[in-house]
């Protein structure tokens, strides 16, 4: 186990894992920014450090002051949270540099499931069932026309990079298509640094849900059962309900074996969540996978009786795969 953890957040994700190091016994750091100096975390932690001032650019977000924070008190281990940092490679891999262990998935693991083309193939390669969509990006307005009529109307252009439905269109014909793909690409870029862009075939009035996955370095993967997140306003969760409402058994059971089974393909350890959309006829497809605990992971808990951060770090700590029956 670790000698000391950095926690690399604030507010209630800092106060979740504080709480699972101290029921593991591991002494925790919190990272503050100094608008979070009388912070409940800050209060409550075994130690805690400033990383800069106010501005999450200057603090939270800026990784040579965490890493540093972390070197300084002596910190074996870093547990970023969710927000922030917490689906950087960039961060993961400079750990691994410095000897420093990210509590979360490898760098190279994080940077191919962050790029939802990328992650497409993985699933498609491992057999999990996706919507019609490109292979790729899409260049210019010829290549979008041309994919859209291939999979056909309706589409949703979707940023590569992208989340919280953020460089995001729907298109019903070619001339939607025409309006729809530069705003796109330009929202993409302001909120990602990244204007790339693919196409996929969109659902109406689908079913939105989530498999929690558990992974360790050991080979082991398990799905901890369902979240249905389909209340959603502009894209963002509003409620989550598990198990999910008038699922078919047989259907959760073959979403469950699909998620362990693109989870294994991706070579995935810690907590992370494979989401898919489900249509009016029962049939589920791949959406994306959040490389991260979730806040909403305590709806999984409280269903599974498993605490998920602290596996979270006995993972990262080496441990092999050991849940109750």
């Amino acid at each position: 186990m670790f000698r000391k953890v950095l926690i690399a957040n604030r507010g209630e994700i800092a106060l979740r894992v504080l709480r699972a190091c101290r029921d593991l016994g591991v002494p925790a750091v919190i990272a503050y920014s100094d608008a979070d100096r009388d912070s409940l975390p800050v209060r409550l932690a075994d130690e805690a450090v400033c990383i800069g001032p106010a501005a999450v650019a200057k603090s939270y977000n800026n990784i040579p002051a965490v890493i540093s924070a972390a070197l300084v008190t002596g910190c074996d281990a870093i547990h970023p949270g969710y927000g922030f940092l917490a689906e950087n490679a960039y961060l993961a891999d400079i750990c691994q540099q410095v000897g420093v262990t990210f509590i979360g998935p490898l760098p190279s693991v994080i940077e191919r499931m962050g790029n939802k083309a990328e992650a497409r193939r993985v699933m498609r390669d491992a057999g999990v069932p996706l919507l019609p969509g490109t292979e790729g990006t899409v260049v210019n307005l010829g290549d979008a026309r041309q994919a859209a009529r291939r999979i056909g109307y309706p589409v949703v252009i979707k940023a590569i990079a992208g989340g919280g439905g953020r460089g995001m269109r729907v298109a019903s014909d070619d001339s939607e298509l025409t309006r729809a793909l530069p705003l796109a690409q330009a929202e993409a870029e302001a909120a990602f640094g990244n204007g790339d862009v693919y196409l996929e075939h969109y659902l109406n009035r689908p079913r939105h849900i989530e498999v929690q996955v558990l992974g360790d370095a050991h080979g082991h993967i398990v799905a901890l059962g369902e979240r249905d997140c389909s209340l959603q306003r502009r894209h963002q969760k509003v409620i989550e309900e598990a198990p999910a409402a008038n699922l078919p058994r047989k259907t959760r059971e073959a979403l469950l074996r699909a998620a362990v089974r693109g989870a294994k393909a991706a070579q995935y350890t810690s907590a992370g969540t494979l989401e898919f959309l489900l249509d009016q006829d029962g049939r589920f497809y791949f959406m994306e996978m959040n490389t991260r605990i979730q806040v909403e992971h305590p709806v999984t808990e409280a269903v599974m009786g498993i605490d998920l951060v602290a596996w979270q770090i006995r993972i990262a700590a080496g441990e092999p795969l050991a849940l109750p029956a």
